[in-house]
């Protein structure tokens, strides 16, 4: 499988909505686990910046990737960007083909 980031920028009108975030989370959590069951997640972080929320996980396929991302602005974020992810070894040896 695959690893992929999400990068997660909640709307203006959900951001006010901060003491139901345990409750939306779980509910794009549920949404993602119906509709992508093969979808795996390793982490989930709220940061600091740009974004409002990084989730690391695995999907088989960049088709897959891309409904997580839509399942996420179905929820109200204003942004949802999916990044495939190379583990750095990987990353090592494909330089090495250059």
């Amino acid at each position: 499988m695959q690893t992929y980031i999400l990068l997660t920028k909640l709307s203006p009108e959900l951001s006010k909505q901060m003491k139901d975030r345990a409750k939306l989370g779980s509910d794009f959590l549920e949404q993602v686990k119906n509709k992508c069951p093969e979808v795996k997640f390793i982490a989930h972080y709220a940061i600091l910046g740009q974004y409002d929320f990084i989730d690391i996980y695995e999907a088989p396929d960049t088709d897959t990737a891309a409904k997580v991302s839509l399942i996420s602005r179905a929820n109200g974020a204003s942004q949802a960007e999916s990044l495939a992810a190379i583990p750095y070894k990987h990353f090592l040896d494909l330089i090495k083909e250059i």
